[in-house]
C-alpha cells in the first residue's frame, strides 16, 4: 500500500481585487510576490459607473484580478495592498477574499498553494 502524506498545512482563499486597468500588471506582480501561482485578469466596471453614465461622464477602465492565495499570506498581502491603494488616485482599488472550502487532488492543492512538496520528481 502506498503511503500518503497530509500536505494541507494552510487553507486557500480566492482574492478578488478591482483596480484601474493601467495598474493591473503592477498589482499582479505584488500579488505574485505573496506566493500566488494562479491569477486571472479580466475587464470590469467600478461601482460608480451608473452615476457617471447618468451625468454623461466617462469612467476609467477597471480590471478584476482573481488570484488564489494562501490564507497565511492574506494579512501581509492586505497590508501591502492597503498601503498601495493609499498612494493616490491612480492606485485606488478594492480587494477582498473568499475562502476556498474544498480543493480536489493533492497536485492541484500543491500548485494552488505553492507547496513544493507535491511536485513529482
Amino acid at each position: 500500500m502506498e503511503k500518503t502524506n497530509n500536505i494541507a498545512p494552510v487553507k486557500l482563499e480566492m482574492l478578488m481585487a478591482i483596480v484601474h486597468n493601467n495598474k493591473s500588471a503592477y498589482y499582479q506582480s505584488i500579488i505574485t510576490s505573496h506566493q500566488a501561482n494562479v491569477q486571472l485578469t479580466m475587464p470590469a466596471k467600478g461601482t460608480t459607473h451608473l452615476i457617471l453614465d447618468y451625468l454623461g461622464l466617462t469612467e476609467r477602465p477597471k480590471s478584476l484580478i482573481l488570484s488564489v492565495i494562501r490564507s497565511d499570506q492574506a494579512d501581509d498581502l492586505f497590508a501591502v495592498l492597503q498601503e498601495q491603494f493609499a498612494k493616490g488616485k491612480d492606485y485606488k482599488g478594492i480587494a477582498y477574499t473568499i475562502p476556498l472550502t474544498s480543493v480536489i487532488g493533492t497536485l492541484v492543492y500543491g500548485f494552488l498553494g505553492n507547496d513544493k512538496r507535491t511536485v513529482k520528481n
